[in-house]
């Protein structure tokens, strides 16, 4: 994978995680709730869930490639179409998508099952997943090229939650986050429009 394909994955990577959500929400909570050590814990155990999620869609890619050619294209076409529905959805957030969240007892074993089960539950990660790594995968990718699709998607979610946590323990980032959701939401809309015109024009 070259280093500009792997930036671009990184950066939607990244904005997807950014994106304010259910998995967001659920950091806040246990950081609020209970302070960094839960909302670190809870952040790194979402951050396995997305991983696991990302090993299933590359090794699943990889094994249409193989021996559905036909069907890994339309599932690009698909994905593309779905990225694209997803970067006008974000587009059309504007200024709805602000982040309500309240204290919570916890402990880090409510946090660590609960990080882990709310990227699990979440039907919309696979289907991201699935339309997003079908633009990265190819046929004669190698195992070490899958492995860093997969920790890519897995330490920017982790890196991204644990800084919230963190920041959040000992500063106000909830209510810059809440100011600033629009934009994030908007920048993602236009960078996940721009990657379904790139899958089009091929």
């Amino acid at each position: 994978m070259s280093v500009t394909l792997w930036l671009s994955l990184a950066a939607i990577c990244a904005l997807g995680a950014m994106s304010p959500g259910p998995s967001l929400a659920m950091v806040l909570r246990h950081t609020l709730g209970g302070g960094r050590s839960p909302g670190v814990i809870a952040a790194l155990s979402h951050a396995l869930g997305v991983g696991f999620y990302a090993l299933l869609t590359v090794w699943g890619l990889g094994a249409v490639i193989v021996h559905q050619p036909l069907l890994f294209t339309l599932i690009t076409w698909g994905g593309a179409a779905y990225l694209a529905w997803l970067g006008v959805k974000a587009l059309q957030a504007g200024r709805q998508s602000v982040l309500i969240t309240g204290a919570m007892a916890t402990s880090p074993s409510l946090a660590a099952r609960e990080g882990v089960l709310v990227a699990l539950a979440n039907p919309k990660l696979i289907l991201f997943f699935v339309a997003l790594l079908s633009q990265f995968v190819s046929a004669d990718m190698g195992a070490w090229a899958k492995s860093l699709i997969v920790a890519t998607a897995a330490s920017i979610d982790a890196a991204w939650y644990v800084l919230v946590a963190i920041a959040l323990s000992h500063s106000r980032l909830l209510p810059w986050l809440q100011k600033r959701a629009h934009w994030v939401n908007r920048i993602t809309g236009v960078l996940l429009i721009a990657l379904a015109v790139r899958v089009l024009l091929g």
